[in-house]
């Protein structure tokens, strides 16, 4: 990783769209900051396209969706895609699975969910976890012998499993990140990232960033990403100054200075 204030003027040149995490990425403890805001709105006025890819929920995907300066947001680690209607203040949803599919899948969730509760007690499921569609989210213990016993339970249920700084995530699907923001990206944007990678920029701070870490040419790390390097096969190019939001900042106005 580099020093992102070591990037030229020109380094980011080509990027037309910002693709970022939402926790501790676009916050910090758990609070976004007006700084933060205001580069998204920044970027969107410069003609960036803006959109979170997050493992939060679809309760907070829909208000982000509806309110923020983003052109839609990614969330539940892939799950689906939510974006403001053009004609009202109503949103698109789009699922991995399908609408018809969506209902089976979060009926086998809901099931997996309570047989891990019941294998391991001190499994407690997230706060936001009523709010979730695609996924079922556990609280990160304290214990990590107890973690690692949730992931092992998800996984025996034949889930996809990924932990970041707030949860242990899991889902059914097969899909990542990276896999929902190639098909956001190809069917409402015509951008086919395999042949022009170098239009995307990620910013991330965790473990289920890795995909896009690995993938993308353009990847920043905020500071606390060093927390997590050990988890993460491919690190992000770049790294902050700042942690969360702050770093969040300095990436926007890297490719606010390229334009």
């Amino acid at each position: 990783m580099k020093p992102l204030n070591d990037a030229t003027a020109l380094t980011f040149q080509d990027v037309r769209f910002v693709l970022t995490d939402m926790d501790e990425t676009l916050t910090y403890r758990g609070r976004l900051s007006a700084r933060t805001y205001e580069a998204l709105e920044r970027l969107q006025h410069a003609g960036i396209i803006v959109i979170p890819v997050t493992a939060a929920p679809a309760g907070w995907c829909d208000q982000m969706a509806r309110m923020w300066p983003v052109d839609g947001v990614i969330g539940e680690n892939g799950g689906f895609f939510f974006t403001r209607r053009a004609s009202d203040h109503g949103l698109q949803r789009l699922f991995w699975h399908g609408d018809r599919e969506l209902v089976r899948i979060t009926e086998q969730l809901a099931q997996i969910g309570e047989r891990v509760r019941r294998a391991i007690p001190s499994a407690i499921f997230a706060d936001d976890q009523p709010f979730r569609q695609t996924s079922i989210a556990f609280a990160r213990p304290e214990d990590a012998m107890i973690e690692a016993e949730v992931v092992a339970a998800l996984h025996s249920e034949g889930a996809d499993v990924t932990v970041n700084n707030l949860w242990i995530l899991g889902w059914l699907g097969g899909y990542d990140k990276l896999s929902m923001a190639r098909r956001i990206l190809c069917e409402r944007y015509d951008l086919d990232i395999d042949r022009e990678r170098n239009a995307v920029l990620y910013v991330g701070d965790s473990t289920n960033d890795a995909p896009m870490f690995s993938f993308f040419n353009h990847t920043v790390g905020v500071s606390t990403v060093t927390e997590y390097l050990h988890e993460i096969p491919v690190a992000p190019r770049w790294i902050s100054e700042g942690p969360g939001g702050a770093g969040f900042v300095e990436a926007a106005c890297a490719v606010l200075a390229a334009r």
